[in-house]
């Protein structure tokens, strides 16, 4: 065999495509888009998977590529119905990691075996995705908290419901800690399902589809117990009315609002992480300077900072919003611009 014909032979095998091109994937006749028969999109035709050789680790690529959340089963025997009989069977022998992004860049065998019928088709199960929010707050970091099942926003009720299941709904949503784990009262009453109950987080999990909880619209509930959670806004700051986005009026965003810092016991090692933080050069001075004189509230004071945080949340300071200041005192930073 020439070397030519071995190397197209060996990327053939490996499911590499000359231009290592993604394999479209999708699953049909499972009611969802994360469950059903597997079918790849080839020479503009759209075929089946032998189940030759298909596992969990295979189910658990095609449900990652799907943007689906972990595998539950990988089906063998047509679970799911066979695919026609005009269709053709693209795949065998697939032997994934668990870990590929796709499931083309599996080793596996292209087109059927001849013994392979489509009623070896391959089906996977995943477990699908839960987007997660919350609502009737003033901010997307507090509120009703409600799930996406089956295409129809529900609550979640507040039997077992505890400071470790809002940990892993903060995290999930991007915001900060918690600051009230159920607030039941202040959000008011959903509307419609009631997706979830019993719900039994450890704390750890990333988010909230991970966590022990009673099946789907089981429960025994009334709106009235639907849950609401209040997690801090994650951390902000900017500088205003500089000369450039890396120089001015120092402000943090905190309950849905911007605000400024007071200048007592304000330093250039605070100035510094400030800097940092903002992805600017290195200080200049402390700017002393005050152009237009800010409104609003005042958030922190008495900020101390060692220069080594990575964050000024991390520095000590007041509880937000106690201060004994005036807009006079804002604090103003002027750092070098950052790069191009």
């Amino acid at each position: 065999m020439a070397a030519a014909a071995r190397v197209l032979l060996l990327v053939t095998l490996m499911g590499l495509s000359a231009s290592d091109a993604p394999l479209p994937v999708r699953l049909v006749n499972g009611g969802s888009p994360c469950s059903g028969r597997v079918e790849v999109l080839r020479e503009g035709r759209w075929g089946n998977i032998c189940d030759d050789g298909w596992d969990l680790k295979d189910a658990e690529v095609v449900c990652r590529q799907l943007g689906c959340s972990r595998a539950i089963e990988a089906y063998s025997g047509a679970v799911y119905g066979p695919g026609r009989e005009e269709d053709p069977i693209w795949l065998t022998d697939v032997k994934c990691k668990g870990t590929e992004s796709s499931l083309g860049l599996c080793p596996y065998n292209e087109e059927g075996e001849p013994n392979c019928k489509h009623e070896e088709d391959a089906g996977v199960e995943c477990r699908d995705a839960l987007p997660v929010r919350l609502t009737n707050g003033s901010t997307p970091c507090n509120g009703r908290l409600e799930v996406q099942h089956q295409g129809e926003w529900g609550t979640v009720c507040d039997d077992s419901w505890g400071i470790a299941d809002a940990k892993v709904v903060c995290r999930e949503l991007g915001c900060g800690a918690v600051k009230i784990a159920n607030a039941c009262d202040r959000f008011g009453e959903g509307t419609g399902r009631i997706w979830l109950d019993q719900v039994q987080c450890t704390g750890k999990e990333m988010q909230l589809l991970d966590c022990p909880a009673s099946a789907y619209g089981i429960q025994d509930c009334s709106h009235r117990e639907d849950v609401g959670v209040v997690c801090r806004d994650p951390f902000k700051l900017r500088l205003l009315n500089g000369p450039h986005p890396c120089a001015g009026r120092l402000e943090v965003f905190h309950d849905g609002q911007w605000g400024t810092v007071c200048d007592d016991l304000w330093e250039v090692k605070n100035a510094e992480v400030v800097c940092r933080e903002l992805e600017c050069g290195p200080v200049n001075h402390l700017d002393k300077q005050r152009s237009t004189q800010a409104t609003g509230p005042i958030w922190l004071d008495d900020v101390v900072c060692s220069g080594a945080e990575k964050t000024l949340e991390n520095c000590k300071h007041r509880v937000w919003g106690y201060h004994d200041c005036t807009h006079r005192e804002d604090v103003h930073v002027s750092c070098d611009e950052r790069s191009p």
